[in-house]
């Protein structure tokens, strides 16, 4: 039985497709009801134009005086709402690969600018202005076409030793990068942490940098310090404007005042253009930040610090000739 249904359904569908069908196999058209209307000519289609444009109508003297958006503005008590096609900054940072972005610092529609600066450091105005041509013309050395300096040995970190003449013109690549302030707190390891709070506060006053504490890594048994165990030290990072200002502060009013104080001893380099010295307890209250809220700070209490200038220069010799040329002297034999 289920065999025959399908040669059953099949007899039916063949004369069905076979046959002949009654309808005309005509070409299928479409009829649209503009094709039945009248033709009109195009003189009575101009006619139904304005003749007189919105354009040309002057407006009187007293209209336009009249009009004062500031004043109107003014007047206004509730401000208009902003505009729905309007940038707004994402409040929250959802990664490189969201499609809203923040905009960078430097925008003034971003959240986090800030306008300035207004007026740049007397010793960054001093260094652009006088100090860096003549570096550029001390320290340059003229290398001719196919010369290979011999190979150095490895120092703390790589140098490029391209010329500093590029296709804008000569350029200077001796500047103080970063200062680093650091200060040891001894007794902070021997008493409380008072004397910890203490040294942040001025390293924080006269750098206006956030510091950041620091825990002992060595042991050292005369001073009671054991591994891990006591904060003991407070670091403060200054960079750009910061610096600039703090290297005014320290050249025009600190080290003219400390008594007898010959400068920097000439072998205090890394032999890679960074110097270190250091400041008494009594040098570092003589910072007008200091000196002005005395009374804020125990006279017991005021740390030492050793300062870091941290310069791009390639040698101990290029770095201590740009730190003389900004008010820093130096005394005793020059090592490289």
């Amino acid at each position: 039985m289920a065999a025959r249904e399908p040669s059953r359904y099949m007899a039916r569908a063949l004369p069905r497709a076979l046959g002949s069908t009654a309808r005309p196999q005509g070409i299928a058209c479409r009829r649209f009801a503009s094709d039945e209307a009248p033709a009109r000519r195009l003189s009575s289609q101009m006619d139904e134009l304005e003749t007189a444009s919105s354009l040309e109508g002057t407006v009187s003297e007293d209209v336009a005086k009249s009009f004062d958006p500031v004043a109107q503005a003014n007047s206004r008590k509730t401000q208009l709402p902003r505009s729905r096609y309007q940038f707004r900054s994402p409040k929250y940072y959802r990664g490189p690969l969201h499609p809203h972005q923040p905009p960078p610092p430097s925008d003034p529609s971003s959240r986090v600018f800030v306008p300035g600066p207004f007026s740049s450091p007397r010793a960054q105005q001093t260094y652009t202005s006088t100090i860096a041509q003549d570096i550029l013309a001390l320290c340059y050395v003229h290398n001719p076409p196919g010369f290979k300096p011999p190979p150095k040995a490895p120092r703390l970190r790589e140098w490029d030793d391209s010329p500093p003449t590029i296709r804008t013109g000569p350029s200077v690549d001796r500047v103080v990068e970063r200062i680093t302030i650091h200060s040891h707190v001894k007794g902070a390891i021997k008493e409380n942490s008072s004397w910890l709070h203490v040294a942040g506060m001025a390293i924080q006053t006269i750098s206006n940098v956030k510091v950041t504490t620091y825990k002992s890594k060595t042991s050292v048994p005369s001073w009671g310090v054991v591994p891990g165990r006591d904060t003991c030290a407070v670091k403060a990072e200054l960079q750009g404007e910061n610096m600039y200002h703090f290297l005014g502060k320290l050249i025009d009013v600190v080290l003219p005042r400390i008594k007898d104080w010959p400068g920097i001893k000439g072998s205090s380099g890394d032999s890679s253009g960074n110097i270190t010295f250091g400041l008494a307890p009594e040098s570092v209250a003589m910072f007008p930040e200091i000196e002005v809220n005395y009374d804020m700070y125990p006279p017991k209490m005021i740390p030492g610090c050793h300062i870091t200038l941290h310069t791009t220069a390639k040698a101990d010799k290029d770095a201590q000739l740009l730190l003389s040329a900004l008010g820093l002297p130096f005394y005793g034999k020059m090592i490289n």
